[in-house]
């Protein structure tokens, strides 16, 4: 379980993380809001903690951008004490708030709190079959593609393209294999259709910074290349 902490105060975010490392968890973190929406689109992180008053961003506003594509559950931390900054950050999407200064064995109950009551909420999607490369996911019961947790605009065959290829990390498969096995000969004549499925995967998913690529091995084929199966 990943925890993202994110607040400009080295040392509170020195001391969060301590302890919740010794509660087992995975912690990242950051110290303004733009940090924190780029942390919040690992599909990994169960929880986050943002401290409301932050450089370049500030934490009221990162939570409404995170609120845009993802539902993980956000504390937020913050020095003021009056009800309507609470309600400014439940309006904002916050699941909970926290006023500093704080107990840490509070903050650790209301992690496992959180964390409950999204593990009750999420049990059915849990049961969906989810596969992850990189930055990449797919939902193979509803056949959706997520890049950095959102939606990708796919056509059936690219997405019959890509699984195949992600099933398999790092195995080279020629044209031809490709088409027996996603296409069933429906194009044998025109080999060139693996290609085009292919160039248009790259534009939808690839990026410059990704952990993964549909990598062209010439003369034989392609494969999907991934630094996390290496």
């Amino acid at each position: 379980m990943k925890i993202v902490v994110v607040d400009d105060e080295a040392l509170l975010v020195k001391g969060i993380r301590f302890n919740l490392q010794n509660e087992g968890y995975e912690v990242l973190t950051g110290s303004n809001g733009l940090e924190a929406v780029e942390l919040a689109r690992d599909p990994e992180v169960g929880l986050m903690i943002l401290d409301v008053m932050m450089p370049e961003m500030d934490g009221l506003t990162a939570c409404t951008k995170i609120r845009e594509f993802s539902q993980v559950p956000i504390i937020m931390l913050t020095a003021k004490t009056e009800d309507m900054d609470k309600l400014m950050g439940f309006d904002h999407g916050a699941d909970d708030y926290l006023t500093k200064p704080f107990n840490i064995l509070e903050l650790k109950a209301r992690i496992r709190a959180l964390l409950r009551r999204a593990g009750n909420q999420g049990r059915e999607a849990q049961k969906r079959n989810y596969l992850t490369g990189g930055n990449i996911k797919l939902d193979l019961d509803a056949r959706n593609a997520y890049k950095n947790g959102e939606l990708a605009d796919l056509t059936a065959k690219e997405f019959d393209v890509i699984e195949f290829l992600m099933r398999n990390p790092n195995r080279v498969y020629s044209r031809e294999a490709l088409l027996d096995t996603i296409w069933a000969y429906e194009y044998r004549s025109d080999i060139r259709t693996v290609d085009v499925h292919i160039r248009r995967l790259r534009e939808k998913l690839e990026g410059v910074s990704d952990k993964w690529s549909l990598k062209t091995v010439w003369g034989v084929g392609y494969k999907f290349e991934s630094e996390e199966d290496e």
